[in-house]
């Protein structure tokens, strides 16, 4: 009977915390779903600053008449897009 209590116990004691930790653990949780990311809504009219290149030539003649030049290029934009209010 000596013989089967010694098989069944752990000598080392890292092996004996290790089995009962597992013994204590439970599998890990599935993860849950990603959420799909919510796009923010546009305000109609709203603006946004954006870096646009654009040739020397079309900036000087959109800028010739002075300030106003960054609406003027909007509105001429908005002429070629086909379905956006003019």
């Amino acid at each position: 009977m000596a013989e089967d209590r010694n098989r069944r116990r752990f000598t080392d004691p890292r092996a004996t915390a290790e089995a009962a930790f597992r013994a204590a653990t439970s599998p890990k949780p599935a993860a849950p779903a990603p959420q799909p990311v919510a796009r923010p809504t546009t305000i109609p009219g709203s603006r946004e600053v954006v870096s646009l290149r654009l040739d020397s030539a079309v900036l000087a003649y959109f800028q010739k008449d002075g300030p106003g030049w960054q609406d003027r290029i909007n509105e001429a934009l908005k002429s070629l897009v086909p379905g956006v209010d003019a």
